[in-house]
């Protein structure tokens, strides 16, 4: 047969040893038993000059196609003497009729498919190396190969199946004929270009409606046990060698979907959440295995999603969201030759195979002529309907099958699926005499050419619409696809994330609509937009890592993403906050997530200014509750507020605009307007039914560090509720009449839901009324008199330490002034020293025993902390106050002042206690705003850590922690010298 088909400048052998030792192995394939028929053939191969010079070719050049010569040579003599296209066709004849897989083992099926790809694979190198088939012919070639080896072993996967009894196949001599099951062929193989080691990308589906299954509950579980077998006998390596590897991450949302959907499922998907890089990547589908009918017939269904039948708004802001994730560069930009990658490079295969499918999405819809999946024949259309110019169509075409030949001699060499270029100029003169060419610089000049012809190219088509960039220091930002894009990588990386990797997969999930605020269209073309600014703000924090890992916490607790997204669009600076508090305060982050409708109060003026005083601040919520008429709007308008408020003194603590001491003050503020606004229009609404009392009332006293004045972010409010009445009054004088007993009793109940009950706008404060008389057995109101006689008569020695902190919030100022002279004179009782500090040196040892924590971080619980300096400051106001009262007090800080100021404590030691008080303090408030659970300083970032030492005055992280020690190493001292040695001298009492 003629050999005409053979180039007359074949690639000249890089390797002169690797030819020689090969040539010496290829001569005695005649002497093994199986080839001996084909001794003669063999021999004139090696003889004649043309074919001699092909194997040279191959043997001098690919390692890979040296093995497969020398393993099949009868595939290598049919080439030779029948022709490429019948050598072709021989090597596929095996597996070509799907129906013979129904019968055969899996391991014979493996051997089978491999054995046919193995020989398919060297007929295309020859082909290809010889110049005798046009790229589009190669292409096609090895995409056939695929289809037909999956075609194979899947009729062999259903037919395992059915044998087992899981499956009813409709029809048993060709399995795959009306089964239901199909793939799906996305990118190169559904466009018929596949490139020589490429990955399959498939989509494996089921019809709902076709599938009959003889167990409906084991249906996925198995249909997923057979896609597995049918990948493995595809893709797993044996002494046959591979067929392809396959790729399933092109299915719907890969990271949640098993490897088969339903045909429902994935078009609820598409309908839904669909992506536009998945529109861009539905362009090439094509069904390359199993029922055809069935998976044809999906696709038809899913051409509404692909091609969008109007160029409306929508449908230009689609296209332009996927245009502005690339940072297109026009000219002028340097492209390093080794270690360039061809296809997502620079000037590569991908930019060509956007412009043109960025191209059809816009006009596809309108003209059908612009739906073709074949690369080269879009340009071609695109040229015919104007929308590309012949010169730029010419140039892209031109690159395009350059740059495919580069990649396919790249593959050869060792069978790697790989598109970039060797570092080494000895491995870029191999690969450029694989090529064809005489030296380097001739291969260098002709790829540059190629390279910047489509970067200019592709610019151009981008050139109207501003890059997806944050600023001009920031390349490519692309998460579109299932895989990680190198150039995004490397981006992240110098923008100061670690794990670039976890930062481009976790975006990708945003993209797929996996949280409610990305799963509408509009909301994650929003996103998409804000992405440079967003991780350029989250690229500013010490620690992008846990910055971006505290944003994602964020947006998974969003119930809706547009308005949010859009206002960030209009007002980036709040994107700024929210990058400074996710990277320093994830706590305050997740708050956000679920009140995101606070960020509107950041807009406000005055929101970085000084808050206004408490008589200030109670007009402005009597204001806003004088609007409405119901019980439920003014809780709402409650929470509105005060959660902004709050969050106003939040955000203003952790940008150290005021000291925690500042802050502490100011939450207290905000929980007594509260209560002073909420409370008399919730005692009206009850009155209306039950009517009052003609003197007397109800009064609301705070406890703890709510009557301190001390709050920390989160603290709940301790309070007590005492009411009295004239001893004649048996019952209100309302329509429903109530004994005063349970007057105040539902009333306080009234309150106490108003703060705490949960609504739409969250909740206002928790409280805890464990401190009342008689605790939680008690009653929740008081009578006056019950409350006096209790403190005077029962009270423990801790509920007289805890009623120091005693301060009125609410009620008929002659009802609190009669409460206040009473907590005065119980505290200024005369007491026995020795029994006092017994009781409170026990009680502070049972509070150690069940909620004591040594960790050095533990600031309220650990010794030397919170409680041990309280329990010093209630200690001296019981011993000394019937000689001192003017050393009463409700907040700790001003207590030892007082008591400095008595000549009970030393006037230095007393400002180092009031000092110690606002240092824990601090750090508690700074603590619970930032951080949940323990505080671990070894995973603090170094803007946390600078932040505790800035609220602890320190100049560093080191100095806090040594002040932290210091600090509790002095405070436990001065306990023990107060109190635990005094008490331990004192025999402890017979009961506790």
């Amino acid at each position: 047969m003629s050999l005409s088909w053979i180039s007359q400048d074949l690639p000249q052998p890089f390797d002169a040893e690797r030819v020689r030792n090969a040539f010496e192995r290829w001569n005695i394939l005649g002497e093994r038993p199986a080839f001996e028929n084909l001794a003669s053939k063999i021999g004139d191969i090696a003889s004649d000059p043309q074919s001699r010079t092909v194997l040279a070719a191959l043997f001098g050049n690919s390692p890979y196609l040296t093995n497969l010569c020398l393993r099949d040579p009868d595939i290598v003599c049919d080439v030779f003497d029948n022709g490429l296209d019948h050598a072709f066709g021989v090597a596929l004849d095996p597996v070509r009729v799907s129906a013979e897989a129904r019968n055969i083992d899996q391991a014979t099926t493996m051997t089978i498919v491999r054995k046919a790809k193995r020989r398919a694979a060297l007929v295309i190198a020859i082909a290809d190396i010889c110049k005798a088939w046009p790229l589009a012919k190669i292409t096609a070639a090895i995409s056939e190969t695929a289809e037909c080896t999956l075609d194979f072993t899947m009729a062999h996967c259903l037919s395992a199946m059915a044998r087992q009894r899981k499956y009813d196949l409709p029809n048993p001599e060709n399995p795959l004929d009306g089964s239901g099951i199909f793939a799906i062929g996305m990118g190169k193989l559904g466009a018929c270009e596949l490139n020589y080691s490429s990955d399959i990308d498939l989509i494996f589906l089921y019809d709902q409606d076709v599938v009959t299954y003889l167990d409906p509950d084991r249906l996925q579980q198995d249909l997923v046990r057979m896609v597995r077998d049918i990948t493995r006998v595809m893709e797993e390596r044996t002494g046959d060698g591979y067929v392809f590897r396959t790729d399933l991450r092109l299915r719907p949302d890969p990271a949640s979907t098993p490897p088969i959907l339903s045909m429902i499922a994935a078009e609820t998907y598409y309908e839904t959440v669909g992506q536009n890089w998945e529109r861009a990547a539905m362009i090439k589908a094509r069904i390359v295995g199993g029922d055809r009918p069935a998976g044809n017939a999906f696709l038809e269904i899913l051409r509404p999603f692909v091609w969008r039948k109007h160029l409306d708004f929508l449908a230009i802001q689609d296209i332009h969201s996927i245009k502005r994730q690339i940072n297109a560069h026009k000219g002028g930009s340097k492209i390093n030759v080794p270690g360039h990658n061809i296809k997502l490079g620079r000037g590569g295969i991908r930019e060509i195979e956007f412009f043109a499918q960025t191209q059809q999405l816009i006009w596809g819809g309108r003209e059908v002529a612009l739906r073709g999946k074949a690369t080269c024949d879009t340009l071609h259309t695109l040229t015919k309907f104007g929308q590309v110019s012949e010169k730029v169509r010419d140039e892209m075409l031109a690159a395009y099958a350059f740059l495919r030949t580069v990649e396919h001699r790249l593959q050869m060499i060792n069978d790697q699926q790989t598109q970039t270029l060797p570092e080494t100029d000895e491995g870029l003169l191999a690969l450029a005499t694989f090529l064809g060419y005489a030296t380097l610089d001739d291969f260098r000049a002709d790829l540059l050419l190629h390279l910047r012809n489509v970067e200019n190219n592709y610019a151009e088509l981008f050139e109207d619409d501003t890059p997806l960039t944050g600023d001009s220091k920031t390349g490519n930002l692309v998460f579109t696809g299932t895989e990680d894009d190198p150039d995004t990588l490397s981006n992240l990386r110098e923008m100061g994330f670690e794990n670039a990797e976890n930062v481009s997969v976790t975006v990708r999930g945003w993209h797929h609509g996996r949280y409610r605020a990305t799963r509408s269209r509009r909301a994650r073309e929003i996103l998409t937009e804000l992405m440079p600014t967003l991780l350029g703000a989250l690229s500013k924090t010490t620690n992008p890592d846990m910055a971006f890992r505290a944003f994602d916490e964020f947006l998974k607790g969003l119930p809706a993403g547009v308005q949010l997204f859009s206002l960030f669009t209009a007002h980036p600076e709040l994107l700024e906050l929210l990058a400074q508090i996710a990277g320093t305060a994830p706590r305050m982050a997740k708050y956000i997530g679920r009140n995101a409708s606070v960020l509107d109060f950041v807009l406000m003026s005055g929101f970085h200014e000084q808050l206004p005083d408490a008589e200030t601040m109670l007009a402005d919520l009597d204001a806003r509750l004088s609007r409405e008429d119901m019980v439920e709007d003014w809780l709402d308008a409650a929470r509105r507020w005060a959660n902004d408020q709050k969050f106003q003194i939040d955000v203003q603590t952790i940008q150290n605009r005021q000291t925690p001491h500042e802050a502490g003050r100011a939450l207290a503020d905000v929980a007594d307007v509260a209560i002073r606004a909420l409370f008399p229009r919730i005692a009206d609404d009850f009155a209306a039914k039950h009517g009052t009392f003609t003197d007397g009332g109800l009064a609301v006293f705070a406890l703890g560090k709510h009557g301190g004045q001390e709050l920390s972010p989160g603290s709940d409010l301790d309070m007590v509720f005492i009411y009295d009445v004239p001893e004649e009054a048996e019952e209100s004088d309302g329509e429903r009449p109530l004994s005063p007993g349970h007057y105040f009793i539902r009333l306080s109940q009234r309150y106490i839901n108003a703060l705490s009950a949960p609504t739409a706008e969250g909740v206002l404060f928790e409280t805890d009324l464990r401190l009342r008389p008689s605790g939680s057995k008690g009653p929740l109101a008081t009578h006056f008199k019950s409350f006096e006689t209790y403190q005077n008569n029962e009270a423990w020695t801790w509920e007289h330490m805890a009623l120091t902190r005693l301060r009125a919030v609410f009620g008929p100022q002659s009802l609190c002034d009669k409460v206040l002279a009473t907590t005065n004179a119980v505290l200024r009782k005369p007491r026995d020293p020795d029994q006092l500090v017994r009781e409170v040196f026990d009680m502070r040892n049972r509070m150690d025993a069940g909620k004591g924590d040594n960790h050095p971080w533990a600031i309220k619980m650990r010794r030397g902390g919170l409680v041990d300096l309280e329990f010093i400051a209630q200690y001296l106001q019981l011993r000394h106050a019937h000689e001192h009262p003017e050393i009463l007090s409700p907040t700790t800080r001003e207590v030892f002042k007082r008591l400095g100021t008595a000549g009970i404590l030393d006037a230095e030691e007393a400002e180092f206690l009031a000092n110690a008080g606002a240092f824990w303090l601090a750090l508690q408030a700074m603590l619970r705003l930032t951080t949940e659970g323990p505080f671990d300083p070894e995973r603090a970032s170094t803007d946390l850590q600078q932040m505790l030492a800035r609220a602890g005055k320190c100049d560093d992280f080191a100095s806090l922690k040594e002040k932290i020690e210091a600090t509790a190493t002095r405070i436990k001292a001065i306990y023990d010298r107060i109190i635990a040695e005094p008490a331990e001298k004192v025999a402890p009492p017979a009961e506790a």
